[in-house]
């Protein structure tokens, strides 16, 4: 066992750490492949950034005649990895209706196409969206968590 591996386990076992720090520890250290990595933290243990959970959308609004409006949607990037496995159980019909469908309404996308591993990619660029938008009486915000 590495010191690097034996220090997480430690860190645990001390209560400094929870269990779900030290797996993604872990996991960064087995994916690290001892190269030159990101400094490490206060506790002396290299971390990588981690990774998002939730996809958020956010939105107030003050524009109704009943009062303000508040929607608060989280959806957790798991659903967005199962929906995407379960798109190979999709007919291959069905498949060419959905993608008329979208294409119809202008977008040219194939989910035949749509891919565990294309999802990963994607799901990674995504810890780094933020978007706002106030239009004076309503503002949305979507992120990731």
């Amino acid at each position: 066992m590495s010191e690097d591996r034996r220090q997480i386990l430690g860190l645990l076992a001390d209560g400094k750490i929870t269990a779900d720090e030290a797996d993604r520890l872990l996991a960064a250290l087995g994916s690290a492949g001892g190269g030159s990595g990101p400094p490490p933290s206060a506790t002396g243990v290299t971390e990588r950034p981690s990774r998002a959970k939730y996809l958020r959308v956010v939105v107030e609004s003050n524009e109704g005649h009943e009062g303000p409006s508040k929607v608060n949607v989280r959806v957790p990037m798991q659903l967005l990895r199962a929906g995407v496995r379960l798109s190979a159980l999709i007919p291959p019909k069905a498949r060419e209706e959905v993608n008329r469908a979208l294409a119809r309404e202008g977008v040219p996308f194939d989910i035949g196409q749509l891919k565990p591993e294309n999802l990963e990619e994607l799901i990674e660029h995504l810890n780094d969206l933020r978007v706002d938008v106030d239009s004076g009486r309503s503002t949305v915000r979507v992120f990731c968590e």
